[in-house]
């Protein structure tokens, strides 16, 4: 805990104790973590800071003798950029000679899905959120180009691992007792397999890193350097009115205006977006700035549901991103032009999120809508800031309005509180 790799716990006298824990050995209680997020919704770097933090939990905890019952992802959770470990109770005690029993689902939680974005250059989200328990090694293994096969890293953990499962499938008796005869791993052995992949992982990075759609936007983008500093000021004092606890920034890109509600006044944002690029470089912004700030990914036309055992065990983003403040800024044309959302709908969604935000209209006059209806047919007559106000109104009160470009661009900011 003082080296912050687990989250800190508060053992609680039976006279703290709620209605209904008299069964109970021990009651632990936990500071709250301010988002709850999931693997699947992690970028590159962070899916990498938490693999990292993993290890060097093991490692500390093998100095104590103790060691981990699992290596499940989702016991990491994010203040920040920062991870964290949830999980307690997968803290035990260290048996001389035990195999590390986790490897294997570290391997397809956290090192896999690593891999397949940096050897391959394809982002793990979506094939990570269609199966909850991470990349099968398997998979990965056929996946992969003759060409990757030949460091040791690669060979040890996936190839070889690949053809022990595939022997364990074809013959589980002879697995079980191969198993039950094999020796026992010293714990210098353990210790140095966990150094070897840290040190593996810390040198991964993303592969295609080059220009994406909108990665280079904060820099590259339509508005005026006036115009930019004048949507800072703007969601800079929308949040130094409202002070909200936990602030949404939908389409954050790399983060300048989730930066700007945390300076001005926002406790805590979660950027989202789809870019991946942009989300490593959010993301990367956030570790050296020590900011209050995680950025996520999120497909908002594909949103998470609700998923697990009886769609129980993940909570979907329109269960969790129910939060105080919501900021959306160059955003609602992706859903309403690229993904032919109804606008009405886009703002019944968008308002959905939080009583009071700050919303961007962007006109068809805009450059970057002529570029998104170039190559289409204009089937959008309702697209228009008229159909975005009226439906604005009916769940709202707008208090503030103002025009941020030459082209048009509005920022509306409303509550719905009063």
């Amino acid at each position: 805990m003082q080296k912050g790799l687990l989250v800190d716990s508060q053992e609680l006298e039976k006279a703290q104790w709620d209605a209904g824990f008299d069964a109970a050995a021990y009651v632990v209680e936990h500071p709250r973590i301010p988002f709850v997020s999931y693997p699947y919704e992690w970028p590159f770097r962070a899916l990498k800071a938490a693999a990292l933090h993993h290890l060097d939990l093991q490692l500390t905890l093998l100095e104590q003798d103790a060691a981990l019952s699992d290596s499940s992802a989702y016991n990491v959770q994010f203040i920040g950029s920062h991870p964290v470990f949830i999980d307690l109770l997968s803290v035990r005690p260290y048996q001389p000679g035990e195999f590390w029993i986790g490897h294997r689902q570290f391997c397809e939680q956290f090192l896999n899905p690593l891999l397949l974005q940096a050897k391959l250059g394809i982002a793990f989200n979506t094939w990570y959120r269609g199966n909850l328990e991470g990349i099968p090694t398997a998979d990965l293994a056929r996946a992969l180009p003759l060409s990757s096969r030949f460091s040791w890293n690669m060979l040890s953990q996936v190839i070889l691992q690949a053809k022990l499962q595939a022997k364990a499938t074809d013959a589980p008796a002879q697995a079980i007792q191969e198993a039950k005869k094999s020796r026992s791993l010293s714990r210098a052995a353990y210790q140095g397999m966990l150094h070897q992949l840290r040190n593996w992982i810390a040198k991964l990075q993303p592969a295609n890193t080059g220009a994406t759609v909108w990665g280079n936007y904060a820099k590259d983008n339509t508005y005026t350097g006036s115009e930019a500093q004048e949507k800072r000021r703007f969601v800079a004092e929308f949040a130094a009115k409202t002070k909200p606890g936990v602030l949404i920034d939908i389409g954050c890109n790399t983060g300048d205006y989730s930066v700007a509600a945390l300076e001005g006044g926002a406790s805590y944002v979660v950027g989202f977006d789809f870019d991946q690029r942009a989300l490593d470089l959010a993301f990367s912004r956030s570790e050296t700035e020590t900011l209050n700030f995680l950025p996520l990914w999120l497909d908002a036309s594909n949103p998470s549901p609700d998923q697990g055992w009886m769609q129980a065990e993940r909570a979907g983003f329109g269960e969790r991103a129910k939060v105080d403040a919501v900021v959306a800024l160059a955003f609602e044309h992706h859903l309403a032009i690229a993904k032919n959302v109804p606008l009405p709908q886009v703002v019944d969604w968008l308002v959905d999120r939080a009583p009071v935000g700050v919303i961007e209209f962007v006109p068809k006059d805009d450059p970057t809508v002529k570029t998104m209806l170039a190559l289409r047919e204009d089937i959008f007559d309702d697209y228009s800031v008229e159909t975005f106000t009226n439906r604005l109104t009916q769940h709202a009160k707008i208090v503030q309005q103002q025009t941020v470009s030459g082209s048009g661009r509005t920022l509306f900011f409303y509550d719905r509180t009063s």
